[in-house]
């Protein structure tokens, strides 16, 4: 499947761009030289290989989730630079006017 200059100029219409007729000459080689390399991909013969989940071999090294009791008012209070009666207090950082 070949892109013809027609299908770069409705392509640039969807996007709302706009070339010149030397880019489009471009841009049309371009993307029929990417589309011969795809196709030189689909030549190989990928039965044997098995599908990536990942591209990365990791591991996942998250703890399972376990099902515990939620932390009280206090406890997460605790640790709070400031509060007001159970409420975390914080800076003040949207102004009125503006």
């Amino acid at each position: 499947m070949a892109v013809s200059k027609q299908d770069v100029e409705y392509i640039a219409a969807l996007a709302k761009l706009s070339f010149s007729e030397a880019e489009k000459e471009k841009l049309t080689a371009e993307l029929n030289t990417i589309l011969t390399y795809v196709e030189k991909l689909n030549e190989l013969d990928t039965s044997n290989i098995e599908p990536l989940q990942n591209i990365n071999e990791r591991v996942n090294v998250l703890r399972d989730d376990m099902l515990t009791e939620p932390l009280s008012n206090e406890a997460a209070l605790q640790n709070a630079p400031d509060f007001q009666d159970r409420f975390f207090k914080v800076p003040k950082v949207i102004s009125q006017g503006e």
